[in-house]
């Protein structure tokens, strides 16, 4: 269960970057406090998974989730350009998540 409240968590991260954008300074209310509120939920997501997931892995994985979740919806909604080298770069983040779930061993404690 810690799993799936980290990869939401990471997606809420995704929310709350994109609402930032939409905030454009926090000069937009509506957006504004979508951020907080998606802010507040994916650190309590990250915050109850990290009871029993390792912090270093589990950290990684919410970061590389948000980030790339991040990076391919401005390219879809804000039109954000797109190129072979960031392609590759999101793959790598994706590889280095994966990297480390494949490589880590025990929950933490």
């Amino acid at each position: 269960m810690a799993w799936v409240v980290l990869i939401l968590s990471g997606l809420l991260e995704a929310g709350w970057a994109l609402s930032l954008k939409a905030s454009e300074g926090f000069s937009k209310l509506w957006p504004s406090v979508s951020f907080v509120a998606l802010l507040a939920l994916s650190m309590v997501g990250l915050s109850w998974a990290l009871r029993t997931l390792p912090v270093g892995l589990a950290y990684a994985v919410w970061v590389g989730i948000g980030a790339a979740t991040t990076a391919v919806l401005a390219i879809i909604w804000l039109g954000e350009g797109v190129s072979m080298g960031k392609i590759v770069s999101l793959a790598l983040i994706v590889a280095g998540v994966v990297g480390l779930n494949l490589t880590s061993t025990g929950t933490g404690h």
